[in-house]
């Protein structure tokens, strides 16, 4: 026989209500109230009906959507900054408010940096408005975002550049996408695979990429392995010196690099894309359809981030997570002609 509500509130000497609030970790219940209903549910052995939350649930995203509740979108915008450059790719507002209407939100852009926009005065923006949840963008070398205080907030971030503090976060793969991205182009006859990214590419995927082609390069021949070209400067067009000198230096067959500045780099050497060498895009956008790549499909990214709020929300958790949540997109590969096709 079920256990319900009400026999835990009689068990515990408290209302009904407050053993909803309990199981929905509501900071309005008293820790000494909060114990003797969860030692009730111990001694009961409650369990939950998952087909109920799940309609509960359900009602609850109707309502919100009927008071059109916010999830604010964190960007920063530093016009001198050189992520702010178009080399850079950043999750689209469009496919973060598709998911956020499937839970009954608004997502909306806020601006740190902008008109003066600070941290401090965002949070009591935020407070003002009876914004509970945001998602976290950061978009500049100076982590605006990382100023802002948590605690009042259910928050989600993508990708790995805010470090500190570490919020649940949503991400591509890009350990996976890099395996995948070397065995496409091993498939075609490529051997010295080159990979050349900037470091903050690398620091935002934690290592990802550059680890991603050391452990591929542990099981192919010394002679084929090209050493990782993490180029020094955000403001990728400075780097021309760097990469001639390393094509020159590793003469690699095939690139793992950005769409900007590379293609007129290697024809400045003579090369030509994709009969001399092989080019693939390692942050594939629709707007590349002259390149094979490696698309991280920002829009599930999307989804996921939202989602992490939304269950914040939904438990009424807040602050930074003591052991924060990582969700990992899979890449996919995107075939085009920037290299030669496989052979038959």
């Amino acid at each position: 026989m079920s256990v319900t509500l009400q026999q835990i509130a009689q068990a515990a000497g408290v209302s009904s209500m407050t053993v909803s609030r309990v199981m929905h970790h509501s900071p309005r219940v008293s820790a000494a109230t909060r114990e003797r209903v969860q030692q009730a549910i111990e001694a009961l052995g409650y369990q939950p009906d998952p087909h109920l939350a799940r309609m509960m649930t359900m009602v609850r995203g109707r309502k919100k959507s009927r008071v059109r509740a916010v999830i604010a979108v964190i960007r920063e915008t530093v016009p001198e900054d050189a992520l702010q450059k178009t080399v850079y790719q950043y999750v689209p507002i469009e496919a973060i408010r598709r998911r956020a209407e499937q839970h009954g939100y608004h997502a909306e852009e806020f601006w740190l940096g902008r008109d003066g926009l600070d941290a401090v005065r965002l949070g009591s923006i935020l407070r003002a408005r009876g914004i509970e949840g945001i998602i976290v963008s950061p978009q500049s070398s100076q982590m605006l975002c990382a100023q802002l205080d948590y605690t009042p907030f259910a928050a989600a971030t993508f990708g790995f550049g805010l470090t500190n503090p570490s919020l649940h976060r949503a991400a591509g793969n890009m350990n996976l996408g890099i395996q995948l991205a070397v065995r496409e182009l091993r498939a075609r006859g490529y051997q010295r695979i080159g990979l050349a990214v900037t470091q903050w590419v690398d620091h935002r995927a934690e290592g990802s990429y550059s680890g991603a082609m050391l452990h591929v390069q542990q099981s192919i021949p010394v002679a084929q392995r090209v050493p990782v070209l993490l180029f020094p400067h955000n403001e990728f067009s400075r780097c021309r010196k760097v990469f001639i000198d390393w094509m020159k230096t590793e003469q690699p067959d095939a690139l793992i690099t950005f769409d900007q500045h590379i293609p007129e780099w290697l024809q400045s050497l003579g090369l030509r894309v994709p009969e001399d060498i092989g080019l693939v895009v390692h942050d594939w956008t629709p707007a590349m359809k002259s390149y094979a790549g490696i698309h991280q499909r920002r829009d599930h990214v999307a989804a996921a981030g939202v989602d992490l709020v939304a269950t914040q929300l939904l438990q009424n958790e807040c602050g930074v997570p003591e052991v924060p949540r990582q969700i990992l997109i899979p890449p996919e590969w995107i075939e085009g002609p920037s290299v030669r096709a496989r052979a038959a």
